[in-house]
C-alpha cells in the first residue's frame, strides 16, 4: 500500500501572552501559517495539506488562508486538538500525519525527507525529532497511532498536549527518536512564538535570510542567534532546556 503523508495544521485564534499567533506577521507580507504552508509545499513528501480550524467566529480567518493557499481545511472541537489533527488525515485519507505547531515559522527541513523514508521503512508508529532549539522539531504519526492516542488518552492528552499520550506510555508505540548532529543539539534556544518577545525573534531571522525564505535551515537559524546575544536574552527566562521525548528508548542521531 501507497503510503500518503497529510500535514495537519492545528489553528485556532487564542492566547493570553500573544493573540493570534498563527497569524502574526514576521515580515511585511508573510504571517507564520503563510510561512508553514509555503515551507511544507516545498516538499514532495507531502501530499497534502489540511487546516485543522478550532469552531468559533474568532477562527473563520483561517478560512480565507485554507482559500488563499489552495489548501483543505476541517473545523472542529476547540479543545480537543488531537482528534481534529486526526480529522486533518481522514480528510486527506492518510496513512500518516505531519506534524508541526502553527506557533513555530520553521522546523528541521534538512531531516524530513530522510527521517519519512525511515518512518515507513521501519514500521515505526511515531518518528520525531528531538533536542533541536525550541520550536523546529516536528513529528511524524501513523494515523492509527493518532487515532489510539486519542482513544485511549484523557482530556488532557487530547488538548494542545497532542503528544501527551505517546510520551507518557511509550510501551504501547513503536517510536523513534531523532536528535540533530551534536552542533544542533541546542535546547538552550527557543524559536517558537509563545511570546511578543519570540515574534521579535522570528521576524529579526525572517529579515536576515529573506533570500532563504521559506526554508531557512536549522544551522543557519543557530548561527545567527549565536551572534545575537541581545535577542537570545530577551526569550531567556522562557527556555526550558528539557528534551520532550527523553523518556523514548529509541533514541538515535541522525546521519544524513
Amino acid at each position: 500500500m501507497k503510503r500518503r503523508l497529510v500535514a495537519a495544521l492545528a489553528c485556532r485564534n487564542v492566547g493570553s501572552r500573544l493573540y493570534g499567533k498563527p497569524l502574526q506577521k514576521i515580515s511585511d507580507t508573510v504571517c507564520i501559517l503563510d510561512q508553514i504552508i509555503l515551507a511544507i509545499k516545498k516538499f514532495p513528501e507531502i501530499d497534502e495539506i489540511v487546516l485543522g480550524i478550532s469552531e468559533g467566529v474568532a477562527n473563520l480567518a483561517f478560512i480565507d488562508v485554507a482559500h488563499e493557499h489552495k489548501v483543505s481545511f476541517i473545523l472542529g472541537d476547540p479543545v480537543d486538538v488531537l482528534f481534529r489533527l486526526v480529522q486533518c488525515g481522514r480528510m486527506g485519507k492518510a496513512t500518516d500525519v505531519f506534524r508541526v505547531t502553527t506557533e513555530c515559522p520553521w522546523f528541521a527541513y534538512d531531516m524530513l525527507p530522510d527521517l519519512w523514508k525511515r518512518h515507513v521503512a521501519d514500521g515505526n508508529d511515531i518518528t520525531v525529532t528531538d533536542r533541536l532549539p525550541e520550536g523546529l522539531n516536528f513529528e511524524i504519526y501513523t494515523l492509527e497511532a493518532l487515532e489510539r492516542a486519542h482513544s485511549r488518552g484523557a482530556s488532557r492528552d487530547r488538548s494542545e498536549f497532542c503528544s501527551n499520550y505517546p510520551r507518557t506510555h511509550p510501551d504501547e508505540f513503536k517510536s523513534a527518536v531523532y536528535s540533530p548532529a551534536a552542533a544542533l543539539q541546542r535546547t538552550d534556544l527557543r524559536i517558537t512564538v509563545d511570546y511578543p518577545e519570540d515574534l521579535i525573534i522570528a521576524r529579526e531571522i525572517a529579515k536576515e535570510h529573506a533570500a532563504k525564505m521559506p526554508l531557512v535551515m536549522p544551522a543557519d537559524i543557530i548561527a545567527f542567534l549565536d551572534k545575537r546575544a541581545d535577542l537570545r536574552a530577551l526569550v531567556q527566562p522562557y527556555v526550558d532546556p528539557k528534551p520532550l521525548w527523553g523518556m523514548i528508548q529509541n533514541q538515535r542521531e541522525w546521519k544524513p
